[in-house]
């Protein structure tokens, strides 16, 4: 009788099988396995307990339908900022409202999200770091293809094809408030003081390689480095800048380099700031060797991208210059001793610094100060190997002779301009006369070296960085050619502007990037 009581209880919950006996799941000896709690989602919001998340993640529905969607407005979406939560200063968990476009924290009951979508209305949200769609306060996933608009905007993917095409491109973008604009050629907002860090970042941006490297995330992602290193920020900063500006899908015309100022304020320790003007000239080599460094970089010469796009080698020819007040005696001794010899030594370089003629003292008949010009042959000639500049340490005077050796892809040339001394800093105004087309670099070489150079030796200018103004007061323009199209754009922040290539050689040149002159450049130079 009992026996058949329990088959008849477990009949009627429908747990025996087919022999009528009760299924093994209902015996008692079976271990019910609970599952675990407490486990942290980053879905989830933080203000609440386990039980609570566990439940909420439970009742998160899917859904392909959402009445909300139409009340989304791209064109408030900015998606350049740091992505913390507007009330908590959070970055744990943040979501932006496609609403209004301001960020908060948390999707669950009480949460900072969720109390913005009660009380104003707004339901539709994007978690920052999952990139899933949320409807609150309902609380369901939302899975529709009219949104990878949004996701494109906030995180812009590059296929091997379209980075090809970049190179090529001649067509505009529209942008979604109907700017047309090229991309590439996209202005970047000044904050305070940042013009100098602009001009460097959109320089460097046309620099083919080094795009094309951080164009594909795959190239860099994978790179570990030890625990606690905040250097590589600064790459995964430097990554979506680059992605931002290229991008063909923006949302508005101009980019906003905020995150990267950031990364670079924190990796430089403060040294370069965004809330004071700053000397591009010092913040270049710094980047360069930040990101060389974060990517794994050592001293061989083909460690990272960087060295192997900028980097080339010298020899320096040192002597150190005898004492002018010594006896004869005392002279020859010293000749003999082998310490005022030439002595020669094999150099990497990055960038190369060059100086110009010191400006007139006085005015002319007009009681005008006449601006200088000098040509770039003229102070290119301090790499030939033959000319000798003096150079002053607190103990001993030295003649030093460079000689370029082994030229890379693209040359960085830094033409030094501020001259500090104990009260002030003083600006050199002489104009540099450069060709913008077929600089013959192979003429600093030797005869050897030269035969080494397989791949030429003539380099084209491809960008100019343009100091206008005084030390304290002055700005920050660049000029960068776009391939594509042929055209040279004139940039400062936000305003871009077409320029004839004739305009770009009578500027203040600060620093200069040539490009190297391939096979195929040659061929369109002929055609056109």
């Amino acid at each position: 009788m009992v026996e058949t009581k329990v088959e008849n209880v477990a009949a009627e919950n429908g747990k025996t099988d087919g022999n009528g006996k009760v299924a093994d799941e209902e015996k008692p000896d079976k271990k019910e396995v609970k599952p675990e709690v407490g486990k942290r989602d980053m879905e989830d919001s933080d203000d609440e307990s386990p039980a609570v998340r566990k439940k909420m993640k439970q009742e998160t529905k899917m859904s392909r339908h959402c009445p909300y969607l139409d009340t989304i407005d791209r064109g408030v979406l900015d998606f350049d900022f740091e992505k913390l939560c507007s009330v908590s200063l959070s970055r744990i968990n943040v979501y932006a409202c496609l609403v209004c476009g301001k960020y908060f924290q948390g999707r669950g009951n009480n949460t900072h999200a969720y109390t913005h979508s009660v009380s104003e209305g707004h339901r539709v949200y994007l978690n920052l770091e999952s990139h899933k769609f949320y409807c609150l306060p309902d609380n369901y996933e939302v899975i529709d293809a009219s949104l990878g608009d949004i996701l494109y905007v906030l995180n812009p993917t590059f296929t091997k094809n379209l980075i090809k095409k970049l190179e090529t491109n001649t067509k505009e973008s529209r942008a979604f408030d109907g700017t047309m604009y090229t991309p590439g050629v996209v202005g970047l907002n000044n904050i305070k003081a940042n013009d100098y860090c602009n001009v460097i970042l959109q320089a460097l941006s046309h620099v083919e390689g080094l795009r094309n490297y951080f164009l594909d995330e795959n190239n860099y992602k994978n790179i570990k480095r030890p625990p606690g290193d905040q250097s590589f920020l600064l790459v995964q900063r430097y990554g979506e800048l680059i992605r931002k500006l290229w991008n063909p899908k923006n949302f508005k015309a101009h980019v906003s380099p905020h995150e990267m100022l950031q990364a670079v304020v924190l990796c430089s320790k403060k040294k370069f700031e965004i809330t004071k003007q700053g000397d591009a000239g010092a913040l270049l080599p710094w980047l360069l060797n930040s990101l060389h460094m974060a990517l794994g970089g050592t001293k061989k010469k083909k460690s990272s991208i960087i060295y192997q796009q900028f980097l080339g080698s010298m020899r320096i020819h040192t002597k150190k210059i005898l004492p002018p007040d010594l006896e004869p005696a005392k002279k020859k001794e010293f000749e003999g001793s082998g310490e005022y010899d030439w002595k020669v030594e094999e150099s990497p370089f990055l960038f190369l610094t060059s100086e110009l003629p010191p400006p007139p003292l006085f005015k002319d008949e007009f009681h005008e100060n006449i601006i200088p010009q000098v040509s770039l042959y003229n102070i290119l000639s301090k790499f030939n190997g033959q000319t000798e500049k003096e150079y002053k340490t607190y103990k001993d005077n030295f003649l030093k002779k460079f000689e370029l050796v082994k030229l890379p892809k693209f040359i960085i040339l830094y033409i030094k301009r501020f001259t500090k001394n104990t009260f002030f800093v003083e600006k050199n105004p002489t104009i540099v006369n450069f060709p913008v087309k077929s600089i013959e670099f192979g003429d600093l070489l030797s005869e050897e070296d030269r035969a080494k150079h397989k791949e030429g030796t003539t380099y084209d200018l491809m960008a100019n960085i343009v100091h206008d103004g005084s030390w304290e007061k002055g700005s920050y323009k660049v000029h960068v050619l776009h391939k594509g199209s042929g055209q040279w754009y004139e940039m400062q922040d936000l305003h871009v502007s077409d320029i004839l290539p004739q305009m770009i050689t009578l500027t203040e040149a600060y620093i200069q990037i040539y490009e190297r002159r391939s096979s195929t450049t040659d061929v369109k130079m002929e055609t056109s």
